[in-house]
């Protein structure tokens, strides 16, 4: 019995060696990330092979703008167990990410990178620097933030009298100031009723409010499947002349998470916002 177990021992090893010596000294180190944020970041800075796993919400299509990127990749489910099987250098989480699977990851020696959650598209350069540390990534991660200082610096300046845009999502929770949400609507050249009434953060936005303040356009999400309660109220037959008039604008995987992909969305905002002006 002993012979076998030091056979086996032996064996392991062996194959230890095997695996450390078939890694480059130089090469970067293997990523697990276990937030939605932080898998967009790591999956456009991962050299080939290098990012083992992904959150399994990063292949949901409401919420993720890489989701044809994230489907190639094993997905995980945020468990510290599931993790440390993967055998990552380096695990990227968030702030916000549960601190149960954080602290254990830790105790088990595996370096975990928390990445502080964007709430404004001046952060995204420096996130996305930060992101590419951690990685490995540094001179990647630096042409990618030049690139998005560049088009932050592009954008056109607000209007003198903007249009007043409402957030108004299931439960009529809408966004004020201090979210990410709300300075992509500014930057395209909303103003934000929300933040008008005093919003800071988040709250909830009475449908008698909203349509006594009369917006220009309303914000609201992408339904999922099924029926909601939660949802009726932004489906209200009061609101029917939004969805008719064509101004509702719906926010997509772009508005989820402060990444380059934001930028796509203030672009195209600002596309709408002329448009509407136009008419």
């Amino acid at each position: 019995m002993w012979g076998c177990v030091r056979r086996s021992s032996a064996l392991l090893a062996a194959l230890a060696c095997f695996w450390a010596g078939a890694v480059p000294a130089d090469a970067p180190p293997r990523v697990v990330s276990m937030n939605l944020c932080t898998d967009q970041f790591a999956m456009l800075l991962a050299d080939p092979g290098q990012l083992l796993s992904v959150t399994r919400i990063s292949a949901d299509p409401l919420s993720s703008p890489q989701v044809a990127r994230a489907r190639e990749l094993p997905l995980n489910n945020g468990n510290a167990e599931e993790i440390f099987l993967m055998q990552p250098d380096v695990v990227l989480a968030s702030t916000f990410t549960s601190p149960t699977p954080i602290a254990m990851l830790r105790q088990l020696g595996v370096e975990v990178v928390q990445v502080p959650a964007v709430t404004a598209l001046a952060d995204i350069p420096d996130t996305l620097r930060a992101v590419g540390a951690a990685m490995g990534q540094g001179d990647r991660a630096e042409e990618m933030a030049e690139a998005l200082v560049a088009r932050l610096a592009a954008l056109p300046k607000p209007p003198e009298d903007p249009p007043v845009a409402a957030f108004f999502y299931a439960n009529g929770y809408s966004l004020g100031a201090g979210t990410l949400s709300h300075d992509i609507i500014t930057h395209a050249g909303f103003a934000n009723l929300a933040e008008q009434r005093g919003v800071a953060g988040g709250a909830r936005l009475s449908l008698e409010t909203l349509v006594t303040a009369a917006p220009d356009v309303l914000i609201s999400g992408q339904p999922y499947p099924g029926n909601s309660r939660a949802e009726d109220v932004a489906r209200h037959p009061v609101l029917d002349p939004y969805f008719a008039g064509g101004r509702v604008i719906l926010s997509g995987p772009d508005w989820v998470c402060g990444t380059p992909f934001t930028l796509d969305a203030v672009e195209a905002l600002a596309r709408t916002r002329a448009a509407l002006e136009e008419d």
